[in-house]
């Protein structure tokens, strides 16, 4: 309800007739209009604000996550809080209002003013060329990576570790406001990796997608392997190598600017963490078959990769033209679900030793990193502009609310190149610490 008394203008009470519909459906959305009008709750985690009188639907017609992402980022709404409140609170409205409710709604927005023509489609991204060629693809990540390194320390751990950690049940009765949380789960996830590949000294690693080079330096240091990490990303390759010097471990790790399909050489171990989801998915057996190549006789391959949660679907982000994943984060990126990558590895010659599903530990994973990037914010808009950071806020905290509802998954598959002799059991991935 309102916290005013004011006469209300036409537009005004419009959006106050909106509000009563939603509270009456057992959502009170705490809410502030352009003209200072407070609506719901005054003290929830955070308050939805509408800066103009065709905000609300400019965010919400059509009713797809591009449109209201492209409202947030032209500031049209904005998120004064918690920005993962309120997009847990948008996704359970969403599961309980039919489809003729929506479009009752939907109707009722269309009164509103319309908003201004195409001013936001004009940061959408846009690739050339013919689809997952070298060359698109190292757009397509370089559009994803190429942000100052000092944007990513404002929500990264220490280590610059950019993909899901692996947290403890004592974890999770723990703020997300808590640093060491997250750095200790980082690590953790680290050396799970490097023990489900049972990484030995002297062993020949690579590590493809390396980010900025924490599991190669990881792996060299604890168990002795000589590692190589490839990417796509210049600058990420030369923040890793100045780290890699900076540890003293340059005569044991090599990073390089490299497509996957352009490495050489005969490797013991393979480690392809939060990569695959760039390939495509028609792409994925040429992946697999050549990583497959790459490996040794016995030689082992960790894949690590976001999936769908919906068993038969298949979602390609370079053909989906109304996400806003695909329009500003991930083009070209593509999902599956996990049943087909664990396929996909099995027929390029792959035997399957463990698939594990870590998908409550990526949703608090991205939970750690929406909380660092909101308290960091003066620092985050200053490094990369407010696009960024508004890009990266809504994606992110978007995707915890994906992961808890089941929407996505993130799974790691451990497959060997002919017989491979591995420990028996699973001892040797507890990891206490």
């Amino acid at each position: 309800m309102s916290t005013t008394t004011r006469p209300l203008s036409d537009h005004s009470a419009a959006v106050v007739r909106f509000h009563e519909r939603l509270t009456s459906r057992g959502h009170e959305v705490p809410v502030r209009l352009w003209d200072g009008r407070s609506l719901g709750p005054a003290d929830d985690e955070y308050r939805v604000v509408l800066r103009h009188p065709w905000s609300l639907r400019a965010a919400l017609v059509p009713p797809t996550d591009l449109t209201i992402g492209e409202a947030y980022l032209a500031d049209d709404i904005d998120v004064e809080g918690s920005m993962v409140a309120a997009l847990r609170d948008l996704a359970a409205l969403r599961a309980v209002v039919s489809g003729t409710e929506r479009a009752g709604f939907v109707a009722e927005l269309l009164r509103l003013p319309r908003p201004p023509e195409d001013r936001r489609r004009r940061a959408r991204v846009r690739l050339h060329g013919r689809r997952h060629t070298r060359r698109r693809d190292a757009s397509a990540v370089r559009h994803h990576y190429d942000q100052e390194t000092d944007f990513y320390r404002c929500f990264l751990d220490p280590q610059l570790v950019y993909s899901c950690a692996y947290f403890t049940d004592e974890d999770r009765e723990r703020p997300v406001t808590l640093p060491d949380i997250l750095a200790r789960a980082q690590e953790r996830k680290l050396e799970l990796i490097c023990r489900k590949l049972n990484l030995q000294p002297d062993e020949h690693f690579l590590d493809v997608g390396c980010g900025w080079g924490s599991l190669v330096m990881h792996a060299a240091k604890h168990h002795g392997v000589r590692a190589v990490g490839v990417t796509l990303s210049p600058p990420q390759a030369a923040v890793a190598r100045e780290r890699v010097a900076g540890a003293g471990l340059d005569d044991r790790v090599s990073i390089e600017v490299r497509d996957y399909r352009h490495v050489a050489g005969t490797f013991d171990a393979i480690a392809s963490i939060g990569m695959v989801e760039h390939v495509g998915a028609d792409h994925l057996p040429t992946y697999a078959a050549t990583l497959h190549g790459l490996l040794a006789p016995g030689g082992r391959l960790l894949n690590h990769g976001i999936t769908t949660g919906r068993r038969d679907e298949v979602r390609d982000m370079s053909m989906d033209r109304d996400t806003f994943i695909g329009r500003y984060v991930f083009p070209d990126g593509a999902l599956v679900p996990a049943h087909h990558c664990v396929r996909v590895m099995e027929q390029a010659g792959f035997e399957i030793w463990d698939v594990e599903q870590l998908r409550p530990h990526y949703a608090r994973t991205l939970a750690h990193w929406v909380a660092n990037l909101e308290a960091a914010a003066d620092e985050a808009r200053r490094v990369a502009g407010e696009r960024i950071f508004r890009t990266w806020r809504a994606y992110m905290a978007g995707s915890v609310v994906g992961f808890e509802w089941g929407n996505l998954g993130v799974v790691q598959i451990l497959g060997t190149r002919e017989a491979a002799r591995l420990p028996l059991g699973r001892d040797r991935l507890f990891i206490d610490r």
